[in-house]
């Protein structure tokens, strides 16, 4: 997806914490780039206010009372056109980040962010990019059990470009900005991309990064 700058990306809160996501609208919406359409506090809440305002975007609170997060995750991603899922979590919920990440969350934000990164993060997915806070990187590699800690074959079955898109693939570049930096088009990016997964045996894009990451290539 790739909005035109004018756009601001609409985007769906669900957290059981009203304050919470009060704060969050006021910091998302500060410079005008966010819309926050809607709000839900539950997993049902969110399954409603995606269906009825297709947003680009959504954060989702993975632990939430009644139908939490990675249940409307699991639904989320069964529909024909789901919005962007990014998981909004705290350092003391591995095991919901895990699965959301076996789920193909496309992101994982930590709730005390900084807003400027908030928004970029936003703004990455909804230009169809990975986005991963670096502070809970370290606690999403150990699910990727395909990765070697020492080395990683895999990535010598790379070319070089290959290697150059999983690079910015890793840094949350969505196919549009891979596309600038590397002279190409979207379309020879976007196979690229495909190719990429395809080599590393992983499913999405974030786990291409962890992929990245945890053999520290960059």
């Amino acid at each position: 997806m790739r909005l035109p700058d004018h756009v601001p990306v609409r985007l769906v809160l669900a957290d059981d914490e009203a304050l919470l996501r009060r704060g969050l609208k006021v910091l998302l919406e500060a410079d005008g780039r966010v819309e926050v359409v809607a709000e839900a506090a539950d997993g049902a809440g969110l399954l409603e206010v995606v269906r009825r305002h297709h947003p680009d975007v959504a954060l989702v609170d993975v632990q939430m009372p009644g139908v939490d997060g990675l249940v409307a995750l699991r639904e989320l991603l069964t529909w024909p056109d789901p919005p962007a899922l990014a998981v909004l979590t705290t350092f003391d919920l591995d095991d919901y980040v895990a699965t959301a990440l076996d789920l193909g969350a496309q992101g994982f934000l930590l709730k005390d962010a900084e807003p400027d990164a908030l928004v970029r993060a936003v703004l990455d997915l909804a230009a169809g990019g990975a986005v991963l806070d670096p502070r809970i990187t370290a606690r999403l590699l150990p699910r990727l059990r395909a990765v070697r800690t020492r080395g990683n074959p895999l990535l010598d079955g790379l070319s070089a470009r290959e290697r150059q898109v999983l690079a910015l693939v890793a840094h949350g570049r969505p196919n549009s900005a891979i596309a600038a930096e590397l002279g190409l088009s979207e379309a020879t990016v976007k196979s690229y991309v495909s190719t990429v997964l395809t080599k590393l045996g992983v499913e999405n894009r974030v786990q291409a990064a962890l992929v990245a990451h945890q053999v520290d290539a960059w």
